[in-house]
């Protein structure tokens, strides 16, 4: 059936082939902008604030604005893409990212560029819970395996080009052009739509209403949640502040549960959270977010404040962590074609996470790359082996109609997870640093907390994880 609901002329093998690659490709596509856009602002920041004279906290919410913003819609348009159509929402995403990234490019003060970084966040959330979902719907089987390892790779190519690709540009032309090419590259993902929408069953749930009143609890209660792990760095952990947006945040979460107990349609079905393997699959995100997004975030900051690298031989440096994640998707989906199971890989990358970490305690000031470069490689591959991989597997063992809604929640896991690993190693490390550590002594003190995470968080996974194939219910 087409999105009208007439019935659809058959479309020769060839064409519907050729269409279901234009689809994987504009998915990719946006879905490389994405991650890139993150994980490169970071560099744009100094050129930000001599520009449009931006105070520190300014610039600290031109990144916080967007991750904020992802957090708090992921959920929701995952809900709102099973009720009115994957297409439409990955569409409005698009379009959403492309408008976000053009503002940021002609931003004249900090307040429109956070605004605008905002509204990206939004935009963003939309691709990654559609996109998953396009996906889910229009692979099947081994070709569903391959589609989501590019999908692991392609965002994990976006993480670890982004900062390369930011500084290059920032360098030579200036970082208003950064968010210019940023919204070209959407530009061109929407010009596939009228394709993916003729490639993919975009049912529409007419009889299904969203659930506005769980849509804005949940929202709040993210918002008090970020907004508590941001301003934790600045105003303490245990001050009042921090505090008081934390409790909020418990208190309307536990309304969100009571809100979607009692809805026809919850934007979270909580049935997900009692099949054991989707909750398993939704928390191995997490442990990446531990093992790895934090050294991602602040390895850099010890290869230059204790080993006296600069910042370009730091990057160089940096090639051994991240290079395994666009490489290691692909092996996984392979490995899997070829009889391996899905569930061996995904706890694998947990060990190698825990080792990986373990291993980088090799790191002295004076450390040869030879002796850090194994479990650099290593804790790159935990990180690579189950993305992708994890998304095809949780959203496999969820109804079709429910793929956005599953999308959304893992998705929420992953970016949620990772501000609070990021947010935790900072606050810990200035701590440490604060209370007469050395940096490097503060550095392996942490290394191990990491480690200590990961194993519990595979141990947890492997219990949910055990027995039973991947299968939709």
């Amino acid at each position: 059936m087409s999105i009208s609901g007439t019935t659809a002329v058959p479309v020769p093998p060839v064409e519907a082939g050729g269409r279901k690659r234009l689809t994987l490709g504009a998915v990719l596509l946006a879905v490389f902008v994405v991650p890139m856009s993150i994980s490169g602002t970071a560099v744009e920041l100094p050129g930000i604030g001599a520009d449009l004279h931006a105070s520190d906290a300014a610039l600290q919410w031109v990144v916080n604005a967007f991750n904020v913003a992802f957090a708090c819609c992921t959920l929701v348009w995952g809900s709102v893409a099973d009720i009115m159509g994957r297409v439409r929402v990955f569409a409005a995403g698009a379009f959403l990212f492309a408008l976000a990234a053009a503002g940021s490019a002609f931003a004249s003060d900090p307040l429109a560029l956070d605004a605008a970084r905002a509204l990206a966040g939004v935009g963003g959330a939309a691709i990654f819970s559609a996109g998953a979902a396009i996906l889910s719907t229009a692979y099947e089987g081994a070709e569903r395996a391959r589609a989501f390892a590019l999908f692991g790779a392609v965002a994990g190519i976006g993480v670890s080009l982004g900062p390369t690709f930011a500084g290059q540009l920032v360098a030579g032309v200036g970082w208003r052009w950064v968010f210019a090419l940023h919204a070209a590259a959407l530009l061109v993902a929407l010009c596939a739509v009228p394709v993916i929408a003729r490639t993919v069953p975009d049912s529409v749930r007419g009889s299904a209403r969203l659930d506005v009143p769980g849509g804005l609890v949940f929202v709040a209660a993210t918002v008090l949640l970020t907004t508590g792990i941001v301003q934790a760095s600045q105003w303490g952990w245990m001050s009042a502040g921090t505090v008081a947006l934390f409790a909020a945040a418990l208190v309307a979460l536990a309304v969100f549960v009571v809100v979607e107990r009692r809805s026809a349609h919850p934007v979270l079905d909580l049935g997900l959270l009692r099949e054991r393997r989707f909750l398993g699959l939704a928390l191995v995100p997490v442990a990446a977010s531990f093992g790895f997004v934090t050294l991602l975030t602040y390895l850099p900051s010890y290869l230059t404040a204790v080993t006296g690298r600069d910042s370009s031989a730091a990057g160089r440096l940096m090639l051994l962590l991240t290079l395994p994640v666009p490489a290691f998707p692909v092996l996984a989906a392979r490995l899997v074609e070829r009889g391996v199971g899905a569930r061996k890989l995904i706890l694998v990358s947990l060990g190698c996470l825990v080792v990986g970490d373990l291993g980088l305690l090799l790191f002295s000031p004076h450390a040869a790359v030879a002796v850090i470069a194994l479990p650099m490689i290593v804790t790159g591959a935990g990180m690579g082996l189950s993305a992708g991989l994890v998304d095809g597997q949780a959203l496999a063992l969820v109804a079709p109609e429910k793929a956005g809604m599953a999308a959304g929640f893992v998705n929420t896991l992953r970016l949620g997870s990772e501000a609070v690993a990021v947010a935790v190693y900072g606050s810990v490390m200035a701590s440490l640093v604060g209370a007469g550590h050395a940096y490097d002594s503060a550095f392996h003190g942490l290394l191990w907390g990491l480690a200590a995470a990961c194993l519990v968080l595979g141990l947890v996974v492997a219990w949910l994880l055990r027995g039973g194939a991947a299968t939709r219910s």
